[in-house]
């Protein structure tokens, strides 16, 4: 089988990710502490500047990106890059957060690059593109079939950080699984491809920069992004990419299923916890 022209340059956008994500650890690992506040970054710009030169020279297409804006020509092609998925945890010096550069064609999701630099584990990142029979994790071939995976007791559901101040109420809406607390849903949705989860999930409204590349690695291991009424996330119209849903849910087709229907307002209440 010949290689598709997303396989063909995957290699140059998996360069180009890690080329960032060193500049997010040395920023993370700045003496004082990484510069910003809120939900924004000093890095975050330096990156995505860096990053929208590097893979426009590798393939010239339509842009969306979350600092520099996006260009849409009607261009079949668009790259759609997030440079510091979880900023805000970042800020806070939690690890975790993720560089996240995913690319369209007509509307679909083709590649996809997320990669974490800094986490408890070291760095981490996984990579996918179309016509490619399995993912690579930091350079290895990692073939998951989520479509076979079930919401069980060993599995984990990616949730996020905010999570840990309320366990128990994370706990019974994730049950029978266990809930892992993290920073970046990019980084969730990448390692629930990667066979670390069974979901994962946002209770907050997400851009298209926020989830397109993890939406390509979970379709690379046959898995699905719902939003919070169960229907698969798309990116049809300029505003649908501005607010792709107001919750999501990535993995197991049947995890996914099981969990978008689950009240998850019960982590607002006052007495949550």
């Amino acid at each position: 089988m010949t290689a598709t022209k997303f396989q063909l340059i995957l290699s140059k956008v998996i360069a180009a990710v890690e080329q960032a994500g060193a500049l997010l650890s040395q920023e993370f690992f700045r003496q004082g502490g990484p510069r910003g506040s809120g939900d924004k970054a000093v890095v975050d710009k330096i990156i995505e500047v860096q990053l929208r030169a590097e893979l426009m020279e590798i393939l010239p297409c339509d842009w969306w990106g979350e600092e520099t804006g996006h260009q849409l020509s009607g261009n079949t092609l668009c790259w759609v890059v997030d440079p510091n998925d979880g900023t805000s945890d970042f800020l806070r010096g939690v690890m975790g957060s993720a560089v996240s550069v995913g690319l369209l064609r007509a509307n679909e999701p083709v590649l996809g690059v997320v990669y974490a630099p800094v986490t408890p584990d070291g760095s981490d990142c996984v990579a996918w593109a179309h016509g490619l029979g399995h993912l690579l994790r930091n350079g290895l071939p990692v073939k998951i079939d989520l479509s076979k995976h079930q919401l069980s007791e060993s599995k984990l559901v990616m949730v996020s950080s905010a999570a840990a101040s309320k366990p128990k109420t994370n706990g019974d809406l994730c049950a029978p699984g266990d809930f892992y607390p993290m920073p970046s849903i990019a980084y969730r949705l990448a390692r629930v491809a990667a066979g670390d989860g069974v979901c994962g999930v946002s209770l907050y409204p997400v851009s298209a920069h926020d989830v397109l590349a993890g939406h390509a690695l979970l379709i690379g291991a046959k898995g699905v992004l719902v939003d919070e009424q169960g229907a698969g996330i798309r990116y049809q119209t300029e505003a649908g990419i501005h607010r792709v849903s107001n919750r999501c849910f990535g993995g197991a087709p049947s995890a996914c299923a099981e969990l978008w229907r689950r009240d998850w307002s019960k982590v607002y209440a006052k007495d949550a916890d």
